[in-house]
C-alpha cells in the first residue's frame, strides 16, 4: 500500500497516534495525516466533507455518526477511557486539589486557568460545569482561558510559565489526562476530586467514505490490540 491515511480525532488520542506512526508505516507503508482537536470540531469536519478514513471520537459521538450513516458500524472498536485531570507547569508547586473545597481554593488563588474549548471539547464542557458547581464562574472571570483543544491549552500554559520564569505565576490546567501527559513542560497533578470526575470513553471507526479501508482497519487494530495495552496506559488510557 502507499499514500496517506486521513484521521480525525479528539485531542485525547494525539499522543497514542504519534506512538503508533512508526509501526503503522512498517505494517502498511502508509503515513498518517491526523487532525486532533475538540470532538465537536472533528464531528463538524467530518459532516462538512473533510477527507477522512478513521475517526477516534467519544463513544457517544461514534454511536450518533453510525446512526446517521457516516461511520461503518462493524468497524467500531473501543480504544479506552480517559480521565479528566489537573496539571501545572513542571517544577511549579501545586496546591492540594483532592476535594472540591481544595480545588475551589486553588482555582481562586490561580493567576491563569487553562482549559479546552468550553463549548465543543469534552473536557472543556465538563470543567465549566465544575466551575459553575463550585460557584466560581464570575469570580474567576478572565482568568479562565479557553483554547481549541486541551493540547493547545497545555502548550500555552507551558509557554507562559517559561516566559514568566523570573516572576512565576500560579497556573493550573484542566483537560484530558492524555493531553497533559503528551505536553512537554507540564506535569500531571492528579484527577479532579472524586465527586467531580469525568471518564470519557473513546472509540475508533472507519468512515463510510473511507478511501483506504484495509489500512484503516489495520490502524484500528493497532489502536486496540491487547498487546499494546501498556502503551495505551502509558499514554493515559484506562
Amino acid at each position: 500500500m502507499s499514500g496517506t491515511l486521513q484521521l480525525l480525532s479528539g485531542g485525547a488520542a494525539n499522543g497514542l497516534v504519534k506512538r503508533l506512526q512508526a509501526p503503522f508505516l512498517e505494517r502498511t507503508g502508509m503515513a498518517i495525516a491526523g487532525t486532533f482537536s475538540a470532538v465537536g470540531q472533528m464531528r463538524e469536519a467530518l459532516l462538512t466533507g473533510q477527507p477522512c478514513d478513521v475517526v477516534i471520537l467519544t463513544e457517544a459521538l461514534v454511536r450518533e455518526l453510525i446512526q446517521t450513516g457516516h461511520l461503518q458500524a462493524d468497524s467500531a472498536r473501543r480504544v479506552g477511557a480517559v480521565q479528566t485531570g489537573l496539571g501545572v507547569p513542571e517544577g511549579h508547586a501545586a496546591l492540594a486539589m483532592r476535594t472540591p473545597e481544595e480545588l475551589s481554593q486553588a482555582l481562586q488563588q490561580a493567576d491563569g486557568i487553562y482549559m479546552a474549548d468550553p463549548h465543543k471539547a469534552t473536557a472543556g464542557i465538563h470543567f465549566m460545569k465544575v466551575v459553575r458547581e463550585l460557584g466560581l464562574e464570575q469570580a474567576l472571570g478572565d482568568r479562565l482561558l479557553g483554547f481549541a483543544n486541551g493540547q493547545t491549552a497545555m502548550a500555552a500554559m507551558a509557554e507562559r510559565a517559561q516566559q514568566a520564569a523570573t516572576r512565576p505565576a500560579r497556573l493550573i490546567g484542566c483537560t484530558q489526562v492524555t493531553e497533559i501527559l503528551n505536553t512537554p513542560g507540564i506535569a500531571l497533578v492528579g484527577l479532579l476530586p472524586p465527586r467531580l470526575r469525568l471518564a470519557t470513553a473513546y472509540t475508533a471507526a472507519n468512515t463510510r467514505s473511507c478511501a483506504h479501508p484495509q489500512a484503516a482497519t489495520q490502524m484500528i487494530e493497532l489502536l486496540t490490540e491487547p498487546g499494546r495495552a501498556q502503551l495505551r496506559k502509558d499514554c493515559g488510557f484506562e
